[in-house]
């Protein structure tokens, strides 16, 4: 009954804000800067290097894919393909190229072009090849290389037939395709002169201040109303709420529960949400004792009240966790019921695993606020004080972002808090992503529970390799169910992606994969 009122709540809530542009008046206006708040400095503009959504934000308005998600869904449209085709045993895919299309530096999309951005990214003797490319072998799985037909159409050969490959070329990272010209002249230094095909073109990156992106005037598509777009860094939360009362930015990311009270009893400032297609939660690490043993996570999961959590630190607008991704994904299993907040029965599994004493470990947060996790410091503490109850004694460790990221994914941590939001709207995106075996590899793991289990890794595996979409659910379903068994995490919440823009800003695209898209945005 608790969670039920506590879903509620949140619904309540979510009808408290728009989730479009209710207060729009009048017909959109072309010209105007926009400023948008966001709380730190990207970390590379070369779409296929970096992990973090600091970057993603700027990279999904400069740079464009073969294909894209709709504005208000995953459904797949047409961006730098117009059209596509794949054969009848699913290797092969062709994609026929928009013609008159030119990159930001002037130069034309070809077929050629496309390889180029495919290539570099799977080919270690290709001359653009850099081995600190983030997600390339989740966005290209299975893909075994691309050859150009002529100079609009494009062939990707996959090696095994692979259902969310149409879907990962929509994704706003990895899959756009960069500029040759561009990589020729700048090399690595791409990273901060990026040149793509979208609605924004680069100007300039002044570090950990602001990144300045101008209309495009050639846009293959409409182009974008506003004259400028301007990605300010403002790392702490309520100075960016101020910057925002003050009319020193007109947008911003990071909204926590707090910020949402305020900006309430504002005239000026309103608050967009959409429903997140994300999961915050606390990853063990399976390779570290004592989390090796199925009884002591089971215990953790146990021990947190999960409850207390959403109300207080989300402050209800997040509904709780039992699976990796949210129920609005199809394939999502309903029937698991979720470790009740049993403080005794913790005690008992850990006495079973000869913990009756507890143990020592450490919980790792970060400390800036995610879409996922509004509150990590309070979230952490909170959690420290419920394992301090059934006798786990944990130490709170935190890093700067970019430092968390990164030893995280080494596997230095014994317990963190982390969140994936999904990029494409398919389970496989969740679950092979953050839980498969193939996954947990360091120095880049993206399993950071570095959870091996071959059950798993079959089900998922299988499940790529099928196009019937009920077959697909069903052995999604079963995964579910041994990642509840196996309790590698702690799922904690699916949180309500919140924006806060003045009431003359309209057309923010908040898509639910999790970036924003500005090219219809006005000022009226």
């Amino acid at each position: 009954m608790k969670q039920i009122a506590v879903v509620l709540f949140a619904l309540f809530i979510m009808s408290c804000f728009p989730a479009g542009e209710a207060l729009c008046q009048g017909s959109p206006k072309t010209g105007g800067r926009l400023i948008w708040g966001r709380g730190g400095d990207s970390v590379s503009l070369d779409p296929a290097v970096p992990t973090d959504s600091e970057s993603y934000i700027v990279v999904a308005n400069i740079y464009e894919g073969l294909v894209r998600y709709k504005d208000d869904s995953t459904d797949v449209e047409p961006a730098l393909a117009t059209s596509w085709e794949t054969s009848a045993d699913g290797l092969q895919w062709t994609f026929h190229l928009r013609k008159g299309v030119r990159f930001h530096d002037g130069t034309p999309l070809n077929a050629a072009a496309v390889v180029t951005s495919c290539m570099r990214q799977l080919d270690p003797a290709h001359p653009y090849y850099r081995n600190n490319f983030g997600y390339t072998s989740i966005t290209y799985r299975n893909v075994a290389r691309a050859e150009a037909l002529d100079d609009h159409t494009v062939r990707i050969h996959l090696q095994r037939p692979y259902a969310p490959f149409l879907y990962n070329m929509a994704m706003y990272f990895v899959a756009p395709v960069i500029s040759p010209a561009a990589l020729e002249k700048w090399g690595d230094g791409v990273e901060r002169r990026p040149v793509g095909t979208g609605p924004f073109k680069f100007v300039e990156w002044i570090a950990d201040d602001r990144i300045i992106l101008a209309r495009n005037e050639d846009y293959w598509d409409k182009p974008p109303y506003l004259d400028e777009l301007i990605f300010k860094t403002i790392i702490n939360n309520q100075n960016r709420l101020l910057a925002l009362e003050t009319a020193g930015i007109d947008g911003m990311e990071g909204v926590d529960p707090d910020t949402v009270r305020k900006i309430e009893k504002s005239r000026d400032l309103r608050v967009v949400a959409k429903t997140g297609m994300n999961v915050g939660y606390m990853a063990m690490n399976t390779d570290k004792k004592p989390f090796d043993d199925v009884r002591v996570r089971r215990a953790v999961n146990h021990a947190i009240n999960k409850t207390n959590l959403i109300k207080l630190l989300y402050q209800g607008l997040a509904v709780p966790a039992k699976n990796p991704f949210p129920p609005s994904i199809w394939g999502y299993n309903d029937a698991i019921e979720d470790y009740d907040y049993n403080p005794e029965q913790a005690r008992a599994l850990l006495a079973d695993a000869g913990l009756e004493n507890g143990f020592d470990t450490t919980l790792w947060s970060m400390t800036l606020p995610r879409p996922y996790l509004p509150q990590p410091e309070k979230t952490a503490n909170a959690i420290k004080a419920n394992l301090a109850a059934v006798g786990i004694r944990a130490r709170i460790v935190s890093h700067e972002w970019k430092d968390y990221v990164r030893r995280v994914s080494d596997g230095e941590h014994d317990m963190a808090l982390l969140g994936w939001t999904g990029d494409n709207g398919d389970p496989d995106n969740f679950l092979y992503i953050l839980l498969d075996k193939d996954n947990a590899v360091r120095p880049k793991s993206s399993n950071r529970a570095f959870f091996r289990d071959e059950t798993l890794h079959d089900l998922l595996i299988r499940a790529q390799q099928l196009t019937d979409k009920e077959e697909r659910s069903s052995l999604y379903m079963r995964a579910q169910q041994v990642i509840h068994d196996q309790a590698p995490w702690v799922p904690l919440a699916h949180a309500f992606r919140l924006i806060a823009v003045r009431n003359n800003i309209h057309g923010v695209v908040q898509h639910q994969a999790g970036f924003t898209r500005f090219a219809r945005t006005w000022i009226e």
